[in-house]
């Protein structure tokens, strides 16, 4: 996986057919704020209707409160993608300089995002597996199908906890040899993490929970206008769409494998140390 990083990092390529027309200038300053846009409204799309429903539940006494780490990560969720669009803005503004200064900032957010995102996982499975301990015979099969389901949402959870980083640090890499792979894996680091959005708009199709395929075709299409931008414009697919894809694909492909196997339900409880 590094060697197919490390082979683009540091270097464009080949340049963009169409630099230095008016056309693929603009083009070139406001499909990455179209592109940040786009993910909040993904992310508001799916978590405003699912979080009134579930306050209401909390309200009624038919689910237990919201833990402090949950706020913590949408707190901090929300505060990076409002900072990958700050970045998107500042660089459609020609403000490079404080575009240089904001990515420490949210270099720092994404640390935070993934240390808050190792609590958040464990902290929601053992809610759940605490309540089956105590729950009564008749609520048992209930709480034990949505505990499975948890053990299978872990495997997304840890794929977005080793890609998200991942990405992230790929496109940093690359911010001073190769803007064109910088920017793109900036804004294809957070698509694996806009699963989790569009598994809550209840009107789309879905496979879930009987499998991940659904989410994982609803992400591609989420980066879709990024990706077809870049073949119109270029007539080639960027580096950076290579990599991305060619890092990504395992972890799809296992996930697919393990999905809801007796294997994974052991793996998941051994992970968990539940018995």
């Amino acid at each position: 996986m590094a060697t197919i990083a490390g082979k683009f990092v540091g270097r464009e390529p080949r340049p963009d057919l169409l630099s230095g027309t008016p056309r693929a200038h603009a083009l070139d300053r406001w499909i990455f704020v179209f592109m940040a846009v786009w993910y909040i409204v993904i992310t508001l799309t799916g978590f405003i209707p699912d979080s009134i429903m579930k306050v209401g539940m909390i309200q009624a006494g038919q689910r237990p409160p919201f833990p402090i780490v949950l706020h913590m990560h949408a707190v901090l969720m929300g505060s990076f993608l409002l900072t990958v669009l700050a970045q998107t803005m500042l660089m459609a503004t020609g403000r490079r300089a404080l575009h240089m200064q904001l990515g420490i900032f949210g270099v720092a957010l994404a640390a935070a995002l993934v240390a808050v995102g190792c609590v958040l996982a464990p902290t929601m499975y053992y809610q759940t597996w605490n309540a089956l301990q105590t729950a009564p015979a008749a609520a048992q099969p209930q709480l034990q199908e949505l505990l499975s389901i948890k053990e299978n949402i872990l495997l997304l959870q840890m794929r977005i906890g080793i890609l998200f980083p991942l990405f992230l640090a790929i496109g940093f890499r690359a911010r001073a040899g190769n803007a064109g792979m910088h920017k793109r894996m900036m804004i294809l680091a957070v698509a694996p993490a806009l699963a989790a959005g569009i598994d809550r708009i209840t009107w789309l199709p879905t496979t879930m929970p009987a499998s991940n395929l659904g989410a994982d075709f609803w992400v591609l299409l989420a980066v879709s206008p990024m990706f077809v931008w870049d073949v119109v414009r270029n007539k080639r697919v960027h580096e950076a769409y290579w990599v991305w894809l060619g890092i990504s694909l395992p972890f799809a492909l296992f996930i697919l494998a393990a999905w809801d196997t007796p294997w994974w339900h052991a793996t998941a409880r051994a992970i968990m140390r539940v018995g």
